[in-house]
């Protein structure tokens, strides 16, 4: 069976003149330097000292100033080993907790129980024990004095 043909063949001499143009771009854009070119506005509060700066030869970082890396970190594959425990931890409590693996009994026995230890039961207010309060508490208060 022959391979189906291309829609828009690319001669290998064009292919090869394109890349040699996407070179000459790439390599026309690292021509100039937009920082040490372009001037800083005079009217910007920071002119100054953007100028000093700019003029001072500071102690660039090298390569041997990386710092090595840390003895103290657990290798990579016992996080792999972490992480499967935490997921079967997870399906294990999934499968303990479903519908059905569980029900209640003497649920009676304990409601009474707690019934016992909340102590006993207050009775239930009256309608006009909200109003009664609120006038009470309107007859004790003074009011501020006056400036």
């Amino acid at each position: 069976m022959n391979a189906s043909r291309p829609l828009f063949p690319i001669p290998a001499a064009a292919g090869s003149r394109l890349l040699i143009a996407a070179g000459c771009l790439m390599l026309s854009a690292c021509a100039g330097n937009p920082f040490k070119d372009s001037p800083v506005d005079p009217r910007s509060p920071v002119a100054a000292q953007v100028n000093t700066l700019s003029r001072q030869h500071g102690k660039f970082p090298t390569f041997a100033s990386i710092p090595d890396a840390p003895k103290d970190v657990r290798p990579l594959p016992q996080y792999g080993r972490s992480a499967n425990a935490t997921a079967k931890a997870g399906e294990q409590l999934t499968a303990a907790t479903e519908p059905g693996t569980w029900t209640l009994n003497n649920s009676e026995a304990f409601a009474q129980t707690a019934r016992k230890d909340a102590g006993p039961q207050l009775e239930a207010p009256k309608p006009g024990d909200a109003d009664a309060f609120a006038k009470a508490q309107r007859e004790r208060a003074t009011p501020p004095p006056p400036r």
